[in-house]
């Protein structure tokens, strides 16, 4: 069995996740955001070591807390997909410096990319790149759990999608990325995404007014 759990950073909302096995040490974390000091307490509360850093992308919301966590846990690779690297290490591409504040990330130890299957804590990751809401964006599907686990990012939300109006976002694409790579996937497939609740594919497929078979009518 593997566990999970949400914390949410502000300002942006963003989902951060850890997940681990049942009874063992080792984590990996999920998009560190704004207030990775809430990510540490809680991992010292549960005695869990970080041994994997794993982006859905370079947003400034999804990585601003990397460079905290890789302070506390220098080991801990930092991966994100292969056309995101950009992302992590220049203020101006993740847009943290629109905004006023330029945050970067420590580089990327191993990049990742569409179609393999990585292993981190122990758990089996499939990377499937679907990018859309950014150029290199990639998903992570955990398939030991029944039902499915995605790591989703900014692709796919409860009743909504990512944004596509940054630089390099496309609504096509994005679309046609979740249609590919997401809707095969079983409809009880759980997706824990960077904003907001999880939920799964079925309700998503059926329900969601941007890329649910209904929005095709």
């Amino acid at each position: 069995m593997l566990q999970i759990h949400a914390i949410e950073s502000m300002p942006f909302a963003e989902n951060s996740y850890i997940v681990w096995r049942t009874g063992q040490r080792e984590a990996f974390v999920i998009d560190p955001g704004f207030e990775p000091e809430l990510i540490l307490d809680f991992l010292k509360a549960k005695s869990l070591v970080v041994v994997g850093i794993v982006n859905t992308h370079g947003h400034v919301d999804h990585i601003a807390g990397n460079a905290a966590l890789k302070e506390a846990f220098p080991e801990a690779p930092i991966l994100i997909g292969e056309h995101e690297a950009e992302f992590l290490t220049d203020a101006q591409v993740n847009m943290s410096a629109k905004y006023g504040v330029a945050v970067v990330s420590p580089p990327a130890d191993r990049l990742v990319k569409d179609g393999e299957t990585i292993t981190v804590a122990g758990i089996a990751l499939d990377v499937r790149e679907i990018p859309g809401h950014s150029p290199g964006h990639v998903v992570y599907v955990i398939h030991e759990m029944n039902p499915k686990w995605v790591l989703g990012g900014d692709v796919l939300f409860e009743g909504s999608v990512g944004r596509t109006d940054f630089p390099g976002g496309s609504f096509t694409t994005l679309k046609a990325g979740i249609e590919a790579k997401l809707w095969p996937l079983p409809n009880d497939t759980r997706i824990f995404p960077g904003h907001g609740s999880s939920t799964t594919i079925g309700i998503e497929k059926q329900t969601n007014p941007y890329v649910g078979l209904e929005s095709e009518d």
